[in-house]
């Protein structure tokens, strides 16, 4: 089964302190799951970990490691996938629902989540009404 992650989980894999570590690791340990990672998601992880070196949560050294880590991971742990054009056409038309409740960078995963058939195991949680959208 393939399952899609999001950026707070997959920040969660390699930010100890982070609130979704423990969570995030034990989604990333589940037998059977093909973790897929889109060029965006890698996009977003990057700049959740430059936030926290500007807020001097990280340090520059440990943001260059997180970096490391998750290249490494991401070549050998997870499915690549790329942006198409039509995840923002539908993302767009998600935001546009006004019931989901999502802002572009979410609308944009959940698109592409959506168009590999990928279940979102963290944060479709968050949003009921794509949760019975998606089943």
């Amino acid at each position: 089964m393939t399952a899609w992650l999001d950026t707070s989980v997959l920040v969660g894999l390699f930010v100890a302190h982070d609130g979704f570590a423990a969570r995030a690791r034990a989604l990333a340990e589940s037998p059977g799951f093909a973790l897929v990672v889109s060029d965006f998601l890698s996009t977003e992880f990057a700049s959740v970990i430059a936030r926290l070196t500007r807020m001097n949560s990280l340090h520059l050294a440990g943001a260059r490691e997180i970096f490391a880590e998750f290249d490494a991971w991401a070549a050998a742990c997870a499915d690549p996938a790329g942006v198409a054009a039509i995840d923002i056409q539908t993302a767009k038309g998600f935001i546009r629902r006004l019931d989901l409740n999502v802002r572009a960078p979410d609308a944009i995963n959940l698109a592409i989540a959506s168009r590999l058939g990928a279940p979102i195991p963290h944060s479709i949680e968050a949003w009921p009404p794509a949760r019975r959208h998606w089943g």
